[in-house]
């Protein structure tokens, strides 16, 4: 596509995105927007939240609306590692073995309850999170592409759920919580239409192609030198000490500017503002971060007040 095709494509499909994933998610805009906006960045995004909130059903949505291949997986705590990267079984007739894939060469992988499953199984996915890529039996196999994991999650006081690893985390470009629904669009929920027969019905407005296309785009959104002292400031106050009691890696400011390039791509402009930042900076960071103890809040507070303390130069 030249650019003039994907700037086309970029006014006629990102509203529309949000807009089909808003008839099936309802009274959710602002974590929808999210999830494409992840998307976009090329991130896997981890849900956290209580069961029976619509986290699969978010996730069933967003593969159908890209477009994609979707393969989904139950993780517990008997699950293997081979149960999701396949295994190579022989084959009488053509005395050899062959490889079967497992669920995990999907172009959207969601791996439901993740934390459910024990840290071996977990540490799984972390090759093919980062590297796009699974090697099995000493040989490297490419994953489709293009490839996301979208992860639900349990609260950790729930029973029979894992503390996901620090490293595990980090490989999320974001989380989000969808949370309870407001009277509105719970009475909207009781009273409309089945979500599993809204899901079946729902047409897909990417290709492939197309969205590859638009992660490229984001990659071209312009950054400007203010704007990068900025995001630097933010890092630098997640490091000293006042707030968390580890800061930001180099990985995590660059997954903060990917996000950004995505958030402004969607409302429609081809430069980072500040407000971009500030909208996607707590769903991005606040996973990677462990406030100190004697602050009281949880880390989304936590990074919210740092973000209100640190003053545009």
């Amino acid at each position: 596509m030249d650019a003039t095709q994907v700037k086309s494509l970029v006014d006629r499909t990102l509203k529309s995105l949000v807009d089909q994933l808003n008839t099936v998610i309802v009274g959710k805009a602002a974590q929808t927007q999210d999830c494409v906006v992840c998307l976009l960045a090329g991130g896997h995004l981890l849900i956290e939240d209580v069961p029976g909130v619509g986290k699969t059903t978010l996730a069933h949505a967003l593969a159908r609306t890209f477009g994609l291949q979707f393969s989904r997986v139950q993780f517990t705590a008997d699950l293997m590692p081979s149960d999701l990267s396949g295994v190579s079984v022989y084959e009488r007739a053509k005395e050899s073995f062959v490889f079967h894939p497992g669920p995990i060469f999907a172009q959207v992988l969601l791996a439901d309850e993740i934390n459910r499953a024990s840290p071996k199984t977990q540490s799984a996915l972390l090759e093919a999170m980062e590297e796009k890529q699974v090697t099995i039996e000493g040989q490297t196999r490419p994953l489709p592409q293009p490839f996301f994991v979208l992860a639900t999650q349990n609260p950790l006081d729930q029973i029979g759920t894992y503390a996901l690893p620090e490293s595990q985390l980090d490989r999320f470009l974001m989380r989000i919580s969808l949370g309870y629904p407001d009277r509105e669009a719970e009475r909207e929920l009781l009273t409309g239409h089945d979500r599993r027969g809204l899901l079946d019905a729902l047409p897909s407005l990417l290709s492939s192609a197309e969205l590859q296309a638009l992660q490229q785009r984001v990659l071209a959104v312009h950054v400007s030198a203010p704007l990068l002292d900025y995001v630097q400031d933010l890092i630098a106050a997640t490091r000293n000490g006042q707030w968390f009691v580890q800061g930001l890696s180099p990985r995590a400011g660059i997954a903060v500017l990917r996000s950004a390039r995505a958030q402004a791509m969607l409302s429609g402009r081809d430069y980072v503002a500040p407000d971009d930042v500030q909208a996607i900076l707590p769903q991005t960071v606040a996973h990677r971060l462990v406030p100190l103890s004697q602050s009281g809040r949880g880390a989304l507070e936590q990074v919210s007040a740092m973000l209100a303390a640190t003053p545009l130069r």
